[in-house]
């Protein structure tokens, strides 16, 4: 779907500005997720300004953030600073701690996407101790077998979420977004109002600097590694944003990694394949290492794992064996090799929310799209 962008005559704080203080004036209950990382620092940031400025009701406000157990120490001490701010202003923070399933990428080898978040049966591994503010236990919750995002709606029925969501962050949120507009609507199904939508990477790091944020340490140490300014994202340990990352990160935290191992053995494939498609790298280390090895024929390769599911599967693993399979069959005939060989490593990583695959289904037919027009603007040029 083709996206056709429009230029404001304001600018993206002013416009976020205004889509809070709309929220706020419905009178109704505003939660606000907040995770501590780079988006949710602009967005609590923003919020606290207007409060300060006296134009939204901080008794409406509740802040809440889901703690995945396997985070960084200065992603905690952020949430703990930013909680006792919102506290002084008026405003409820609440801290979960709570068993939910998290998606583990780890876990590829023995079939099982569901991380226990605080799993009662592991304490003596867990990967850090539950904060005394936490709240740890509740009546809307079904304990491991409920996601955090199948949790929150139902505590949040009675009023309008908050989120620091950006369409920049991937091709899908932004088709998604805009055909939400399109439908007519500007809020999820889910009362979800997405303030910084429209937010670029730089601009969440100038509106950061200009309003002197600190940040957590975690982001400078990802630059300081060598990760792109579009690489420097942070959630739990086992998500695959973060999992490629941790090898890295044991040089500032000396003991991350035998940690996490304890909590999860397979975590020691980070250190072995954190450079290879199992997490998705296409380093120039990676192609120097693959550089003298016979050119693969990935099509080949995707018609062997398409001819028929592994027995061994498990739902989720077949749900994404049939979402890339149905995709391979739709376009192999006008698959170039580039595309097969993205195919093939966004399913070998396990691609858990099938990110890869929706960008991988936009670039092909667009892809196929512009080379049929530039053939015909050719032919039209040579008179065929």
């Amino acid at each position: 779907m083709a996206v056709k962008r429009c230029v404001s005559d304001i600018d993206v704080v002013k416009a976020a500005e205004i889509r809070i203080k709309n929220v706020f004036n419905n009178k109704l209950p505003v939660y606000m997720s907040f995770s501590g990382g780079k988006d949710s620092l602009c967005l609590a940031q923003l919020v606290v300004n207007l409060i300060q400025q006296g134009q939204i009701n901080p008794a409406q406000l509740t802040v809440q953030f889901i703690d995945e157990e396997a985070i960084f120490p200065c992603i905690e001490k952020t949430v703990l600073a930013w909680r006792q701010r919102f506290l002084l202003l008026g405003a409820k923070f609440e801290w979960y701690c709570l068993e939910v399933k998290h998606y583990n990428c780890f876990n590829e080898l023995t079939n099982d996407e569901s991380f226990i978040c605080w799993d009662s049966l592991k304490k003596d591994v867990w990967v850090r101790s539950i904060p005394s503010c936490a709240i740890t236990s509740h009546k809307r919750l079904r304990p491991r077998k409920d996601a955090y995002q199948d949790f929150l709606p139902r505590v949040c029925a009675d009023g309008i979420t908050i989120t620091g969501v950006r369409t920049a962050e991937s091709i899908q949120r932004l088709q998604n977004f805009a055909l939400m507009v399109q439908a007519g609507k500007n809020i999820t199904n889910k009362q979800q109002i997405l303030p910084i939508y429209d937010w670029s990477n730089n601009d969440v790091w100038l509106y950061l600097k200009e309003q002197k944020v600190d940040i957590p340490e975690i982001y400078l140490f990802l630059w300081q590694s060598g990760s792109t300014k579009t690489a420097l994202r942070v959630s739990q340990f086992f998500s695959i944003d973060t999992a490629r990352s941790l090898v890295k990160m044991n040089e500032y935290y000396p003991d991350l990694m035998e940690r996490i191992i304890r909590r999860e053995p397979n975590a020691y494939l980070a250190a072995l394949y954190w450079d290879s498609e199992m997490f998705g790298r296409n380093s120039r280390t990676r192609k120097k290492l693959e550089q003298d090895k016979k050119k693969r024929d990935y099509k080949a390769e995707l018609l062997v794992i398409f001819s028929h599911p592994d027995s061994g599967m498990s739902k989720h693993k077949l749900r994404v064996w049939k979402s890339y399979r149905n995709l391979f069959l739709q376009t192999h005939t006008i698959l170039q090799d580039r595309d097969c060989r993205e195919m093939y490593e966004g399913y070998m990583s396990g691609d858990p929310k099938l990110r890869t695959y929706r960008a991988l289904f936009q670039r092909i037919y667009n892809g196929y799209i512009n080379n049929a027009k530039a053939a015909m603007k050719e032919g039209a040029k040579n008179g065929r």
